[in-house]
Parts: structure tokens; sequence; C-alpha cells
């Protein structure tokens, strides 16, 4: 390969090093913003398989212990928002490194932790820094990437966004069963320090970035936290303190409406705003964003759903929850490539409401999960989903991004993030709670029928020596199953019911691109 020319000639080898170190290769980019990622988006949900061993290795309740996953959402959700102002105050290199390295120390502090509230403390922590990991790579591959491969920039982020929760069940699960659950927090610390190194040696803060030295709006940032974090807490613990019969939800709902509502109007008006909410004027950041909340409610709510029906009902472990899972991940992994590459020569909103109703197929085919069924029943609905998957989030993020200046590119992707981490979160509690009322429904209804007069019970209790005990827990895991089937089925319903939102999204079609791959360093 020839040596880059300049208008006296050849570069010298210094000037090749000073080149290279002013643009560094495209490939370790994406690498090194990939790795913050899959480290925070896997340590979200990664404790969940944990917690009964954590709740008995430090002596707390379930409740309490709960906490632990609360206290990261609480943290991430605060500081998403705060992306682009964050990044114009510090810069990006600095921020992204900052944040890449409070992760990883509150990593350590977590598997150190002997009390379940010291946990939580540095659980919070870990949520700062992880909070801001996601939007900030998505802001960094889409600018980095030129216009024509946006797409496959959001395949490969969406590799990461997509598949690291699926397989973090597993990872847990593996590591729960064979290990210690410290284990689950100290497997960041190499993955941590290489992202923090990386970071300093190949992140650079873009030309066109503009720091921030304006006095900070306390004001605006305590409204936001306090609105914020109220709301999520309501989403998180309503169903657990039976929602508006509770106090405390019910000041807090009070405290979430009123806080946000105020600084919605105040960072409207302010010339220099926190967070700035004219990203909104753009009819395809909205619409993308409120397609953002639907695909959060689905992918949020079955990541629950289907997890719990296999413990609860089918009685599978962790790491057996976990495998039966990472279909959906590797059906991901694949279909991502070919949406990349369709966005070229399809229109993708067209692609966008390929995988919504695929989506809804799937869940609907999971509604017809029943206690006899093995792993084989789960694989195939759990594949077609995550195929689906792929369709439906590169070209969304495409799509809603489009419109988003480069400037605004850091404040847009913050505020798109915190969008689908809410619709998940109002996704997992509704569900939640319609479960719980299906299942107390379907348990009277089919209760009313267990009447020794009837002769099914009659020979069950009689020739066949069961006992009431017996009966009634049959009756309560059927009504179970019923409560699960009908809440992932009203999923399918609702991504149905959505669809017609993806005619709000603008798509101008892109120079053809190439299939997806991770881009050399040449």
């Amino acid at each position: 390969m020839t040596s880059p020319l300049t208008a006296t000639g050849p570069l010298t080898a210094a000037e090749r090093r000073a080149e290279r170190k002013a643009n560094p290769p495209l490939a370790m980019i994406t690498l090194t913003v990939m790795l913050g990622l899959v480290m925070a988006i896997i340590d979200a949900s990664i404790v969940n398989v944990a917690l009964n061993d954590m709740a008995g290795n430090l002596g707390s309740s379930i409740d309490e212990i709960g906490w632990v996953a609360t206290g990261y959402i609480l943290a991430n959700v605060i500081i998403m928002p705060l992306n682009g102002w964050l990044t114009a105050r510090f810069g990006r290199r600095n921020f992204y490194a900052a944040c890449v390295a409070i992760f990883t120390i509150a990593s350590i502090l977590c598997g150190t932790a002997t009390t379940v509230w010291q946990l939580v403390f540095y659980r919070v922590i870990q949520g700062l820094g992880g909070g801001a990991l996601q939007p900030t790579a998505q802001a960094i591959l889409f600018e980095s990437y030129p216009p024509d491969k946006r797409a496959n920039a959001m395949a490969i982020f969406g590799l990461g966004a997509m598949v690291g929760p699926a397989i973090a069940p597993t990872l847990g699960g593996v590591i729960v069963d064979n290990y210690a659950w410290p284990l689950i927090f100290y497997i960041n610390i190499p993955i941590g320090i290489a992202a923090f190194l990386m970071t300093l040696a190949y992140i650079r803060d873009p030309v066109y970035l503009k720091r921030d030295r304006s006095p900070i709006d306390y004001t605006g940032l305590a409204l936001l936290t306090a609105g914020i974090a109220s709301l999520q807490y309501v989403l998180e613990r309503g169903q657990h303190d039976d929602w508006f019969s509770s106090t405390t939800i019910v000041i807090l709902t009070g405290v979430a409406v009123v806080s946000l509502i105020v600084f919605c109007f105040k960072e409207w008006y302010d010339p220099r705003p926190l967070v700035d909410l004219k990203v909104f004027k753009s009819r395809a950041f909205s619409a993308g964003s409120t397609i953002g909340i639907v695909t959060g409610f689905g992918l949020f709510g079955t990541a629950l759903v289907i997890p719990l029906f296999l413990q609860n009902v089918l009685g599978f472990s962790a790491t057996e929850t976990g495998l039966a899972l990472l279909p959906g991940a590797i059906a991901t992994a694949v279909s991502m490539p070919i949406a990349s590459r369709l966005t070229a020569k399809v229109d993708g909103r067209a692609m966008i409401a390929f995988g919504m109703l695929v989506f809804a197929v799937s869940a609907w085919w999971m509604g017809s999960l029943y206690q006899q069924s093995g792993y084989w029943d789960v694989f195939w609905p759990r594949a077609v989903q995550g195929f689906a998957l792929g369709f439906l989030f590169v070209p969304l993020s495409t799509a809603t991004l489009g419109e988003i200046v480069r400037e605004k590119m850091a404040n847009a992707t913050g505020i798109y993030t915190l969008v689908r981490q809410l619709g998940g979160s109002l996704g997992i509690a509704i569900l939640q709670l319609l479960q719980t009322r299906y299942q107390d429904n379907a348990y009277a209804t089919l209760a009313a029928g267990v009447t020794p007069a009837n002769p099914s019970i009659a020979t069950f209790l009689h020739d066949l020596h069961g006992s009431a005990a017996q009966l009634y827990s049959m009756v309560m895991l059927n009504a179970t199953v019923i409560s699960y089937d009908m809440v992932l089925r009203l999923c399918g319903i609702i991504f149905v019911v959505s669809t017609p939102l993806v005619l709000l999204l603008n798509w101008r079609k892109a120079a053809p691109v190439e299939a997806l791959r991770l881009p050399t360093a040449e």
C-alpha cells in the first residue's frame, strides 16, 4: 500500500502516526463503544437470575433484594436524558471514559458487598455509569459512519442492545448454578479496563461539538431527577405496593406528573436547555419514539413474562431458562445483517411493519404454551420473535435519528433510549398487573366448578384418592397458565394495533450498503 500524499509529497512516518491518532480506524471505534455497551446492557438483567442467591447470602428478604435491580434502573433513567448536556459539558471522550470507569469500579464494589443495602448503593452508582453508555455508544456509531452505512451501524449497535439481554439470563444462570454470585460483577473488570483504555486511545471529540460552559441549571436538574425517578419508582414498585392503595405511590405519582410538566415547559422555552425537547419537532423522531414505547413494552414485557412462565410453570432452572431464551438472540443476530442490507432496496417502513407483525405472531404463538410444554415448544416462537426484532430495530433507529443534526445527536439518543426504557417499564408494570388480575379471575371461574357434584371431581377425590389440597393446587396452576397466555397474546394485539404508526415515519432510501460486517482498519 502506497503512502498518503500531501502537497509536498508522501507523508513521513511521524505524520502517518499523527494522522492515525487524529482519525482512529472505524473498526476500533466500533469495538470500543460495543465493549462498554454490551457490558452495561448485560449487567442490567444478569442480576435477575441471582437475586435469590444474593438474598440468602446477604440475609435479606426477597422484597429488599429487589432493590438491587430497581436501584440500577432508577439511576439509569435519571442519567439517560442528560446525555447530550453531559457530553457537551465534559466532552465525548472524557464523558464516555468516566462512565466506563464509574461502572467498572462500582462492579468491583458490588462484588465485595456484605449487606443488601450496601449492594443497592453500589448498584445505584453502577447505574449512573451504565445509564449513559447505551445512548452515547449509539450517538458515536451513528455519527462515525457515513450516511449510506448508518443502517450497518445501527445493526451493529442492535446486536448489543437486543442480543445482550437475551444472553444475560444464560450467562447469569451458568454463573449462579456453578459459581458464586459476585462473579456476575467481577466479569466486568477486564472488559471495563479494556473499554476505558480503548476509549482514551480511539474516541475523539468531533470538531462540531461545542463545549458548554454555562452555569448548571439546578432547577431543571432537580425537576428532571424528581420526575423521572418518581415515575420509574411507580412503574417498578406499583404492583408490589398494590398501586394507588399505597400512599407512597399516590404521592410519587403526583410528584412525577407535576415535576415533568413543569420541566417540559421550562426546557421548551429555555434558550440553553438541559434537555433539548425540540428534537420532537422532527416528525420522524416523534413517530419513532412512539413506536419505541410500543416495542419497549413488548420486548421488556415478554422478557419478564417468559422466564416467569418457564420457571414457575414448567419448572426450568436458571440455566435451562437462559438456554430456552437463547434462540431468540441467535435469530436476532442473523436477521440484523439481512435488515441492514435491505435498507438500500426496501422502504424501511415496510420492514418495520413486517417486524412488528411477525413479533405479534410470535407473541400470539407463545400464548399457546401450557403445563406440558417443553424446550422445543418455546424454541420456535422465540426464534421467530428474535428474527422479527432485527427487521424492527435497524430501520426504526435509522429512520428515527435520520433527521437529527450531528450537534444534537447525543441529546436525541439519550431521549430515545429513555423513551424505550420507560416503555419497557410501563409494559412490565401493566403486564404484571394484568397477569395478577387474569390469574385471580381464572382461578375464581375454575374453582366455581370444583364441587363434589362434578363427576370428575368425585372420581378424583374418591376413586383416585386425591386430596382437596392437590385439587386446588391444580386449579391454581391452570389459572396461572391462562393468565400468562393472555398477557402474551395481549402483547401481540398491541403490536398489531400499533403497526399503522409506521406511516408517520419519513424514509429516504440510502445509497447501497454492504452486508453487515465490522469495518477493517485499513
